[in-house]
């Protein structure tokens, strides 16, 4: 089966300080469902962008890569027969009902230590 990478994005971090319970369940449950399924091979979820840092040649500063309204908040990567079924899974990230979105692509190679 193929491999997906699915960046999200959102305005921030679902895991910011100030995350209730209840906002941070929605995006449990969705993984654990893409756990159960067998597509899941790997997520992370990513701190706030006010943590990030951002490095070009020799220029380190503070914040995201882009300045942009949106942010990646996390990414998965997915096994699946063909992209149709990855949009399908991608299409469930609850980021897509709350105002954010998702990129799609396909992983030319994967590392994970230990494996």
């Amino acid at each position: 089966m193929a491999q997906y990478a699915i960046l999200i994005y959102a305005n921030d971090s679902a895991h910011s300080p100030d995350a209730t319970p209840e906002e941070l369940a929605v995006h449990d449950r969705h993984a654990e469902e893409l756990i159960n399924s067998g597509a899941m091979l790997a997520a992370a979820a990513l701190q706030p962008r006010d943590t990030a840092t951002s490095v070009r040649a020799d220029s380190i500063t503070d914040g995201p890569f882009v300045d942009a309204k949106e942010v990646i908040a996390g990414f998965c990567v997915v096994e699946a027969p063909d992209l149709d079924a990855a949009l399908k899974i991608a299409r469930s990230n609850p980021a897509t009902q709350q105002g954010g979105g998702v990129e799609v692509r396909p992983v030319a190679g994967f590392f994970a230590k230990g494996q």
